[in-house]
């Protein structure tokens, strides 16, 4: 160890001495904080336990007299003078304070980035680090609880072989989250109780909360109770014995209750039970319900932090005066999946309520927001965000002008796709504002090495090719629109439903016959095509540039985006070209344009293998949402369903009729040709024979 003037200077192993109490959370950072030190420096901290041997650093609790960081979660950095048994001293408040000051040092001092596990970050071995002597106190974060929902995490569960998935998994993501200063998690979607996502996320540190179809965490009545009808109305006896049972299970823990009441499978209640018909029924009900959990949890927990759900139908009702709530908890509102702060779209209705508190709405309120969504129509969810991170800065500092800033739920998904726009959201939720120019330029710093005002640029243009498939700002097509609509179009197509419109498409395509709705997709795919095709030529010439990490890691973060985008809009594309020549009754034609339609989801799914190398086998294994497979499957049987008008039944005729010599094809013994060719090969021989008769 080394004293500059204004700095001090490590080297080799660092002697490091933590006091006071070491919890599960402290252990778990003091561990990431030991491995960064190791990374970096190449040998592992000594860990002191004696208070006479002098150490580089300490970690510790604030006391008394250090007033600055008397405050939840706050910490902070000393440099005291000679002597005193330290260089350097990491102060927390609490053990969340401890957490978020080793993990600063980390950044600060180590250049381990938030994200450095999620976006494969290149992590150089130096001689030495060097420590500016300033003392630092860390700002309050504009929003008290701040974290992320894992949602629709199907990579997650692929990706390793055990299920539910197993600390391997879950530390990353919770390491990720507490890098980013988060401190609350929903750590997956309705995984089986005997997981160790909550028991892994309580370690760690993290308050843990409860999708808003689980209130209270509670066990869904249908697995306790099956065969009963979810009614709260018959059996409100079993519904509270789940809640009861929720409630001492957690009532030591560090828990954000969400109170809500939403039927089972996440559906409006009254779908199972239709006897709540008008708005005040179903306000009434709702409303009777949360006070009640409400009730309940305060008999068992001193002051505890209770939110309700405002999403989908509940926020309705709220706007709407049908809802009773109590006065001390935190509303909760929702974005529409598309990162617009208005009520999300069912099926085809889209009523756009604006979804923030009025001036006139006391109290607490926060926000649920998607930079991830599955919807099974056009979201984003093995892709990233579609919309520019200045539109996301616009939406979340209006949310806060706004007053909903003690709350900040985001659905992260499997993180891996995600992590720009997350990184994005830490410092808002952190800040409260955000220059999106400045964070682009900081995340790209962050994580590469050279090349990167063209890397800038491409995150930055990523928007501008993302397909408008309607009116608002923020129809933005996610990877989903390629393969949800196109896999129902197949559907109407094969089942015979003729021209009348297809009921799941009149969102995307209107309320017209099903063969414009086909062409109003297609008019969008061409345009597509040519705008994802100009932005992955531009990234392909980047990544031309880089060294193999930063370009390996552009691949991952940049390229397979756009891939996914480009193959996507060809699939779908020809294969609405395909149904336009069937109507025609152009069999061999519809054939081929199936063909390429299969040939560019095929595409997809490489890019998807691609992206699974070292640590990352297998992690799009579970594409079970998007579901490019599926799509392909699909298609496939629509060119097998081609193939039998006119090729049938030998499989011959077409070979014969536009490929087959002339000298050949009526002098040929059908004997002699029992190998049909496959359907890729017909496909390719035919796709040159119709592109030279469009040249002549």
């Amino acid at each position: 160890m080394m004293r500059l003037d204004n700095a001090l200077q490590w080297s080799g192993s660092v002697a490091i001495r933590v006091e006071g109490e070491q919890t599960p959370p402290v252990k778990h950072a003091l561990r990431m904080l030991l491995r960064d030190f190791e990374s970096v420096l190449g040998e592992k901290p000594t860990v002191v336990e004696k208070r006479d041997r002098h150490v580089e650093l300490v970690i510790r609790y604030a006391d008394a007299e250090e007033t600055n960081l008397q405050r939840a979660e706050a910490y902070g950095f000393r440099f005291p003078a000679e002597g005193g048994g330290s260089d350097m001293r990491i102060l927390g408040c609490d053990e969340l304070g401890l957490v978020y000051g080793m993990l600063e040092f980390s950044r600060r001092y180590l250049g381990i980035q938030p994200f450095w596990y999620w976006a494969d970050q290149t992590i150089a071995r130096r001689e030495s680090v060097e420590i500016d002597r300033s003392p630092y106190d860390s700002s309050a974060s504009k929003v008290r609880f701040r974290g992320w929902f894992v949602n629709d995490e199907v990579s997650l569960i692929g990706w390793k072989e055990p299920y539910p998935p197993s600390r391997e998994v879950w530390e990353p993501v919770f390491e990720a989250l507490l890098r980013c200063g988060g401190n609350m998690v929903i750590p997956g979607t309705d995984l089986p109780r005997h997981g160790v996502h909550y028991e892994v996320a309580e370690e760690m540190g993290l308050w843990v909360t409860h999708h808003h179809a689980e209130p209270l965490g509670a066990e869904m009545f249908l697995r306790a109770y099956p065969g009963k009808q979810a009614s709260y109305q018959q059996h409100p006896e079993l519904f509270e014995a789940l809640w009861e049972e929720a409630i001492q299970e957690q009532k030591d823990r560090k828990v954000v209750w969400v109170l809500s009441f939403r039927g089972q499978g996440d559906q409006p209640f009254w779908e199972q039970d239709p006897s709540f018909d008008t708005p005040e029924k179903r306000g009434g009900m709702i409303g009777r319900v949360v006070r009640r959990q409400y009730d309940m949890i305060r008999r068992s927990v001193a002051e505890p932090i209770c939110s309700v759900a405002l999403y989908g139908e509940i926020a309705e009702l709220y706007k709407g005066g049908y809802i009773d709530l109590p006065e001390d908890i935190i509303k909760v509102w929702a974005d529409n999946g598309y990162g617009k702060m208005v009520s999300r779209r069912h099926g085809n209705l889209n009523l756009r309520v604006p979804a923030l508190p009025a001036s006139s709405d006391h109290g607490k309120h926060g926000i649920y927001y998607h930079v991830t969504f599955h919807d099974l129509q056009a979201s984003n969810h093995l892709t990233l965000f579609p919309g520019p991170a200045s539109f996301v800065k616009d939406e979340l500092e209006s949310a806060f002008a706004a007053g909903a800033d003690d709350y900040l739920l985001v659905n992260s998904g499997n993180i891996r796709p995600h992590v720009y726009m997350l990184n994005a959201v830490r410092e808002l939720w952190s800040a409260g504002r955000m220059d999106a120019d400045r964070h682009l330029e900081r995340f790209v710093a962050s994580y590469y090495g050279n090349g990167r005002e063209e890397l800038a640029e491409l995150h930055r243009s990523f928007a501008d090719a993302a397909i408008a498939y309607g009116p608002n700002a923020d129809d933005w097509a996610g990877d989903e629109y390629y393969h949800h609509p196109a896999r129902k179009i197949i559907g109407h197509w094969l089942t015979g439903k003729g021209a009348a419109p297809d009921a799941r498409l009149i969102w995307g395509a209107g309320d017209v016959p099903f063969p414009e709705q086909v062409k109003a997709f297609e008019v969008r795919l061409k345009a597509g095509i040519e705008a994802w095709g100009d932005w992955l030529a531009r990234c392909d010439a980047a990544i031309a540039k880089l060294d193999e990490a930063d370009a390996r890691r552009a691949r991952d973060q940049l390229r397979f985006h756009g891939a996914l985008h480009k193959s996507g809009s060809e699939g779908f594309y020809y294969l609405c070209r395909a149904y336009d020549a069937y109507r025609e009754e152009r069999y061999p034609q519809a054939f081929v344009l199936a063909s390429q339609s299969a040939w560019a989801y095929r595409e997809s799914l490489a890019t998807l293998r691609d992206a699974e190398h070292g640590k990352w086998e297998r992690f799009y294994l579970a594409d079970w949402l998007t579901n490019v497979e599926r799509t392909l499957e699909n298609v496939d049987t629509v060119r097998r369903y081609l193939r039998l008008h006119g090729d049938s039944p030998d499989f011959f005729l077409w070979y014969k009729e536009y490929l087959m010599p002339v000298a050949e094809k009526y002098i040929y013994l059908e004997n002699t040709h029992r190998n049909p060719l496959s359907d890729d090969e017909l496909a390719e021989l035919l796709k040159v024979h119709f592109e030279g008769l469009e040249r002549q």
